[in-house]
């Protein structure tokens, strides 16, 4: 009779839940292609320019000869307004040239923010004592559900694991981290623990299937469930001579916490994918208009909505958190930090092009490579500046009324540090590290005038050359490093931390 109700109780369920999705639009599906052939036919682009190889062998490889690398030389200046004039005090920053980038990097680059977003509310799915190295720590396992009640389509969880020192006297600075989110090292029942649970086990198996009784006698010893052996951190062998520990364990030895947040789960790093994930589900599952937020501002948002849990914990020090990722998550490390206030620091990791390069640079990546392969990363109003033909004309990197230096330069006077490896380790010549030196150059001015200090050279971007690598600009707000190693950040992990500590003034 149970079984029966229960049966009812499904159909039931699954019958209800077919009326009301009825009451919606299906998500629109289209492929990455078909996607991006909507955004141009919004915008009127018949033609775009193709992007360059990243193989030198190939006939359209990209440029690297550094006497062609700046066909347009010349950046708009952070500090004039649109109507000319030049901007010499913090208020005439913050009420009037801030607010005008602001609506041309969204306007024309990332996307804007929809006007309404549905709340999310964060839930501690686990709590667990865990070692990160030879560290005792706790770490949560967080979600955050975002309301879908007006799209019930579409459904989105962000997924976020947040690790402190568990024998840290108050609250501790945080690194949110962008990237796969999971509980470090989960915590094992101890033996006399684990008889107990695989002897419910076997008992709850013979319940519901009788014959295994002969296999468990044909194999007494035999537990369907087996310890994972995870190696005592007490034993384990120090890291090599001139090897750093991991990122995650040098922030807690120094004091830190750190979060991982899964950008997969706020939003998919595809064409594909952009009308589900939160974009799809603010939209009700259809395509994006031409000023609509990209994948970027999607993670930067997530983002967000993770430091909006982290101030609610007693174990964060909600006012010294910062943002961290490597590449495309380099990206939008640095797009979070330039739009999100709260955010008191930043490690941009080999971002390149729609990072801290400069749009405008002939070298490598370039903009045609963004407007015709990971363009859903972008605003779709993005997409114009590859144009070679259609209503607008043939726009360039040139027509853009903003550059990557802006983009830096929101996020002033907050800590920011740009890194990069070199390219014969693997943080390839594509990335133009270069193009972000002279970027993160053009926006030290304003940095000086919000009371921070700059890199220490000159502002002349056009003839500022890097650094050697392993040659530090860390003794301001505005910091700059290429480490000798590859498509990471870890090597300039420490001097990371160093330099925040010096400013945050960490116990």
């Amino acid at each position: 009779m149970k079984q029966l109700l229960s049966a009812i109780f499904i159909l039931t369920s699954f019958s209800l839940q077919a009326q009301n999705n009825s009451k919606y639009p299906a998500p629109v599906s289209f492929t990455a292609n078909q996607d991006h052939q909507n955004m141009m036919d919004q915008l009127g682009v018949k033609k775009l320019r193709p992007g360059p190889s990243g193989n030198e062998a190939d006939p359209n490889h990209a440029n690297y000869d550094e006497s062609l690398a700046n066909p347009f030389p010349v950046l708009p200046d952070v500090l004039t307004t649109k109507d000319g004039k030049k901007v010499t005090t913090a208020d005439a920053w913050w009420n009037q040239r801030r607010p005008e980038l602001v609506e041309d990097l969204e306007r024309e680059v990332y996307g804007r923010l929809p006007k309404k977003i549905p709340a999310v509310t964060w839930t501690v799915k686990i709590t667990d004592r865990e070692f990160v190295g030879r560290t005792p720590v706790i770490a949560k396992q967080l979600v955050g559900h975002v309301d879908n009640s007006e799209y019930p389509l579409i459904d989105v969880n962000i997924k976020m694991v947040l690790v402190t020192p568990a024998n840290a006297r108050g609250p501790v600075p945080v690194l949110m981290m962008f990237g796969p989110s999971s509980l470090p090292a989960p915590a094992q029942p101890d033996p006399e623990s684990l008889e107990k649970i695989n002897e419910a086990a076997k008992a709850l198996l013979l319940k519901t299937d009788p014959s295994l009784k002969a296999i468990f006698d044909r194999y007494p010893a035999y537990n369907p469930i087996q310890r994972v052996n995870t190696p005592n951190p007490f034993f384990a062998p120090p890291p090599a001579p001139g090897v750093d520990p991991p990122s995650t364990e040098q922030l807690l030895a120094a004091g830190w916490g750190y979060a991982t947040i899964d950008p997969a789960s706020i939003q998919a790093d595809n064409g594909a994918g952009i009308t589900r994930g939160i974009i799809g589900l603010v939209n009700k599952g259809q395509p994006r208009k031409p000023d609509d937020w990209g994948a970027l501002r999607a993670w930067a948002w997530g983002a967000a909505r993770g430091l909006d849990y982290l101030e609610t914990d007693t174990a964060v020090d909600a006012k010294h958190v910062g943002i961290e990722g490597v590449s495309r998550y380099g990206k939008a490390a640095l797009v979070t930090m330039a739009f999100e206030q709260r955010f008191a620091m930043v490690l941009v990791g080999s971002s390149g092009k729609g990072g801290a390069t400069l749009h405008r640079r002939n070298w490598g990546e370039a903009v045609e490579s963004l407007t015709g392969g990971e363009y859903y990363w972008m605003a779709g109003n993005y997409i114009k500046y590859g144009e070679s033909e259609g209503a607008l004309g043939n726009l360039t990197a040139a027509d853009l009324p903003v550059d990557s230096h802006d983009l830096i330069a929101l996020c002033a006077p907050r800590l920011t540090f740009i890194s990069y490896g070199i390219p014969e380790k693997g943080d390839a010549k594509w990335l133009d590290h270069q193009g972000s030196y002279m970027a993160t150059v053009a926006a030290q001015p304003v940095f000086r005038l919000l009371g921070a200090k700059g890199l220490g050279v000159s502002d002349n971007y056009q003839t500022e050359k890097m650094p050697a690598f392993n040659t530090g600009l860390l003794n301001g707000e505005l910091a700059w490093r290429q480490h000798d190693g590859g498509h990471t950040d870890a090597p300039n992990m420490k001097y990371f931390i160093a330099w925040a500590n010096k400013f945050i003034k960490t116990p």
